[in-house]
């Protein structure tokens, strides 16, 4: 039976080889970013549910990783933001006392840190990557059209008041959008709230995705390069130079089902699925081809290339 709920692995420009956990319905979010490769958040809430009964989610983890498979970490991320999910904390205490032996991670994009019992519940993950693009809140809200409800000095005085309690590796993204979050004002207000969060790691971040609003533009290397010189801080990374070889094999996998579960959670080239599933560039076209047949995918140009998807209508779940 195919898991509803697990996804992957993938390989992911920030973490390498990834399983993914997917806590929430597509595409429930305290967020609606203009950049998501997910497109429009359809439920916007900061209220935390029982999406899923956390025994569902569990017994899908146990037979995935009955094999004991090769993964560089086990990721909390998916079609929302996985803290609005009541089922957080019992699948992160279940990895890490089941299977100590692998990394757990959490992508959150930080808005419920502001929440004592999310904060608690993420103690034992071993790297917690929570967002942050700005400290004013009109960026702040162009960015993330945010539930309105919420404030960016609060969410940064949750991530601070984290960071005091959390003793593993917290990681910070910085989503960089060109001309917007990249003046001398912004990059001044993310040194300083960075140096009182004190992430351990801080990865810079832009588009490589299609976005759900097409004024967001990709920021070239040289600008990514810029923002680390203005930051000024030895911890910062820019995302995508890590992993570039993906270390994914064919064994006992469908390449079909590899393909589509890899689109079923992000748009991607030719050459993403060349990395992220280990086949041959003419293995991944001819697959496409019998998908794009079977109208079961879509196609939208991007700068970075032609990018391929699973129809919504033919999907459960949404992207990492």
């Amino acid at each position: 039976m195919t898991p509803k709920h697990i996804f992957g692995p993938v390989l992911s420009r920030r973490l390498g080889l990834s399983l993914g956990i997917d806590l929430t319905p597509f595409k429930t979010c305290s967020y609606d970013c203009a950049y998501c490769e997910c497109g429009a958040t359809t439920v916007k809430t900061i209220t935390r549910q029982d999406f899923f009964p956390a025994d569902e989610v569990i017994a899908e983890l146990r037979t995935v990783l009955a094999p004991h498979p090769h993964l560089d970490t086990i990721t909390l991320a998916g079609s929302g933001e996985p803290t609005l999910s009541r089922s957080l904390g019992p699948v992160i205490v279940f990895v890490k006392r089941e299977y100590p032996e692998y990394t757990l991670s959490v992508l959150t994009n930080g808005s419920l840190m502001t929440d004592e019992n999310v904060r608690e519940e993420l103690l034992p993950a071993d790297r917690v990557i929570p967002t942050l693009t700005s400290v004013f809140q009109e960026t702040f809200e162009r960015i993330h059209r945010p539930h309105p409800s919420l404030r960016i000095e609060e969410i940064i005085v949750g991530m601070v008041q984290f960071r005091k309690m959390y003793s593993g590796a917290l990681w910070l993204e910085v989503f960089v959008i060109p001309g917007l979050n990249t003046t001398a004002d912004e990059l001044a207000g993310l040194k300083d709230a960075i140096e009182q969060i004190k992430p351990d790691h801080v990865q810079l971040n832009t588009l490589d995705r299609p976005p759900a609003e097409g004024w967001i533009e990709a920021a070239t290397d040289a600008e990514l390069e810029q923002v680390c010189e203005v930051l000024g801080m030895s911890n910062v990374e820019i995302v995508g130079r890590k992993y570039p070889v993906s270390q994914v094999t064919k064994a006992n996998t469908e390449v079909s089902d590899l393909v589509r579960a890899t689109l079923c959670r992000r748009p991607s080239t030719i050459e993403d699925l060349v990395r992220t599933t280990g086949l041959s560039g003419g293995e991944v076209a001819k697959i496409l081809g019998m998908l794009e047949r079977e109208g079961r995918v879509t196609s939208q140009r991007s700068s970075r290339g032609v990018f391929y998807a699973i129809l919504p209508e033919r999907t459960n779940n949404g992207d990492t």
